[in-house]
């Protein structure tokens, strides 16, 4: 069975529920401080894909500072947005499990057993 990622921030309550619901069936995630350590573009685009997106603005945390720094809007390309999340990582939501080629966006934490 392939290695679950976790893009996790510690600091975000639901992230650590996700990451501890992952622990507590048994699974040791592969966690990746998404702040410190962004995805780059192509990571971004494989995971809109696995989480089965229509668009990247619906991986993106609209109420941040960061969104109106980017100057998003609702009308923006996915290059535009995938450019954001990259120069602006906190644009990412959270948590985001991945395993293989599925994805989940832990909201609420309990999605990450989707993947199991």
């Amino acid at each position: 069975m392939s290695e679950i990622r976790l893009y996790h921030n510690p600091r975000c309550s639901k992230s650590r529920q996700a990451l501890s619901l992952l622990e507590q069936q048994g699974h040791t995630p592969t966690v990746i401080l998404y702040l410190e350590t962004p995805p780059d573009a192509a990571t971004l685009k494989a995971i809109i894909r696995s989480l089965g997106l229509a668009s990247a603005l619906q991986l993106v945390r609209h109420k941040e500072p960061e969104y109106q720094m980017a100057g998003l809007t609702p009308h923006s390309t996915d290059a535009e947005v995938i450019a954001a999340m990259v120069r602006f990582p906190k644009l990412i939501e959270r948590p985001i499990a991945v395993l293989g080629k599925r994805a989940v966006i832990g909201r609420p934490p309990e999605n990450v057993l989707e993947l199991l």
